[in-house]
């Protein structure tokens, strides 16, 4: 059982972390095993997302602290909270890939500038492509059309390399 003490210091901790946050994703822990919850959250840390696990009472305590409109006594289960502080999709694409290779952890929900997402919005979420592929496919845009004009100049200079070529050998 935690001291009063020992709760403030939670919600603080809390609402500290969600007045940095970019997202929220909220999943239920029920039945996830040690193992599974260290692999979780090594993967998160990777990415920079912090996970902590909290009572609905003491992160609702901690909305209200960081001024977040935000009830999550509706949600089921052990409550688990990944933040995201630099990419905000991040986060969803982790746990539903978790997810689906763990079937005991569920995605609850989250939250990003400061709305509450339900289950299915997180999912969608997860399926919009990371920054660092949306930078990728930008750059490879912008380097089609250069690739084609130098294609281009080097086919001129290709045929006519060709037709010297015809001429010496006639």
């Amino acid at each position: 059982m935690l001291t009063r003490k020992q709760k403030e210091e939670i919600v603080k901790e809390l609402a500290e972390k969600m007045e940095r946050q970019e997202s929220l994703v909220f999943t239920d822990i029920s039945g996830i095993s040690v193992e599974e919850m260290q692999d979780l959250r090594r993967k998160l840390r990777e990415q920079g997302i912090e996970y902590k696990v909290a009572k609905k009472t003491l992160i609702n305590l901690a909305f209200e602290k960081s001024k977040h409109d935000i009830d999550i006594s509706g949600l089921k289960g052990s409550i688990g909270v990944a933040f995201g502080y630099e990419d905000p999709i991040m986060p969803a694409k982790i746990l539903d890939k978790f997810s689906k290779e763990h079937e005991a952890l569920d995605i609850l929900g989250g939250v990003m500038e400061k709305r509450l997402l339900s289950m299915e919005e997180v999912k969608e979420l997860a399926k919009i492509p990371s920054q660092e592929e949306l930078l990728a496919s930008l750059v490879g845009s912008l380097k089609a059309p250069m690739n084609n004009f130098v294609n281009i100049l080097q086919g001129n200079i290709r045929n006519l390399v060709g037709v010297l070529n015809a001429i010496v050998n006639k």
